[in-house]
């Protein structure tokens, strides 16, 4: 299968998640480690725009493209969020990991489930709202600046990305009820 431009972008999305995820993790051992991470991450993050883009302008769209541009936006987003836990001052708490990162796992099922029965589930706007409050939020963490201000704009991003999360699942099995009950839609 020869790939498009907008699933090679896509693809290179996936392979900057490790490179985020080692500067994320190695502390003093770099320098400027943060900043590196989220160079990495808003790279990773501006790619998703990028290819959704060149995909409708082009008329590029593809299911390869609707199934794994979402997973690759989980991946980076659960990788962040993993990262995030193993950090001791960041403010994301552990239950709300599992919140997203289970509702993640849910849709991707989900979709499996519907992709088996020939039905491409793409994102809604509910999903892509989702991903662009998590993605705002892990950039406001990675960076972690100090103050009072900052503190609480990090928890609003928090709780705004959980509760986005809760109703982009709530959305998706709503609307696609049918995949779940006799596998068509």
């Amino acid at each position: 299968m020869k790939m498009n431009l907008p699933n090679k972008i896509t693809m290179f999305r996936v392979i900057l998640i490790p490179f985020f995820v080692f500067f994320m993790l190695c502390g003093d051992m770099v320098s400027g480690a943060r900043y590196i991470a989220v160079a990495f991450f808003v790279v990773a993050s501006l790619t998703d725009t990028l290819d959704g883009y060149l995909a409708r302008k082009y008329k590029l769209v593809s299911n390869f493209g609707k199934f794994m541009d979402p997973l690759a936006d989980k991946l980076l987003v659960c990788s962040a969020l993993i990262c995030f836990v193993s950090i001791p001052e960041n403010p994301m708490p552990a239950w709300g990991v599992i919140v997203i990162i289970s509702r993640e796992f849910i849709i991707s099922g989900f979709r499996l489930v519907a992709a088996d029965t020939g039905v491409v589930i793409a994102a809604s706007w509910w999903g892509k709202s989702k991903t662009v409050v998590q993605m705002l939020m892990s950039i406001l963490l990675i960076l972690n600046f100090e103050g009072k201000v900052i503190d609480v704009v990090e928890y609003v991003f928090i709780y705004a990305a959980i509760v986005l999360t809760i109703v982009s699942l709530a959305d998706y099995l709503v609307k696609n009820r049918k995949v779940l009950n006799d596998g068509k839609m």
